[in-house]
């Protein structure tokens, strides 16, 4: 499941019992070890997720900070740089050498987008709306940093201009649902909107 990406936060409503199970009604988790550690492209420490079990059906669960999407061996702020660069008219090859990734990687993770714009795009401004993010068409847009403003702009620096989504911006991180987008709005963000803790369900 989804958490916050600040682990000590994480580990404080572990322990408190804060954390309710995804999969039952009134199951709270507990503490039950580590997952495996893990390299993600994008996140520049080994990620150690703490791994939790409900105290009713005894089911584990890994929790994931927002930064990641399951099964998934990049960070979630590339994969959202790659489909805001598509988004410009950059093909997949040129988003791969900009962010590093293999181009048959980029190309899968637009192929499998491509069919899934629509439920993604109310999703995304569903997500914006909860975290206090203006996404009306024809405003100034918002300015994201790291590989989505690089990608952005097109010339490898600074930030960029997203007005496709029209919402977050590089931070803490969006997931939950299909997210794909690892950023975050300037406001409260999803903690505060009480999504602080979703089920992590990639889609790509």
């Amino acid at each position: 499941m989804t958490v916050e990406a600040d682990p000590v936060g994480v580990e404080s409503r572990l322990v408190s019992g804060g954390l309710g199970c995804p999969g039952c009604a009134g199951g709270v988790l507990r503490p039950w070890g580590w997952a495996r550690p893990r390299s993600v492209h994008g996140i520049e420490v080994v990620l150690r997720p703490r791994r939790a079990r409900c105290a009713e059906c005894l089911i584990t669960h890994v929790l994931l900070p927002v930064t990641v999407l399951l099964r998934r061996a990049y960070a979630a702020e590339v994969i959202g740089a790659a489909l805001v660069a598509r988004g410009a008219g950059r093909g997949h090859r040129w988003v791969g050498l900009a962010l590093e990734v293999p181009a048959a990687t980029v190309r899968g993770w637009l192929r499998v987008m491509a069919g899934r714009l629509e439920a993604s795009r109310v999703h995304l401004l569903g997500v914006a709306r909860l975290a206090g993010v203006d996404g009306r068409a024809g405003g100034a847009g918002l300015r994201v940093a790291g590989p989505a403003g690089r990608v952005g702009r097109g010339d490898g620096g600074g930030e960029g201009p997203v007005r496709a989504v029209g919402g977050p911006r590089s931070g803490d991180g969006v997931a939950g649902g299909c997210g794909v987008f690892g950023w975050s709005a300037a406001g409260p963000g999803l903690a505060a909107a009480g999504m602080g803790a979703v089920g992590n369900t990639s889609c790509l």
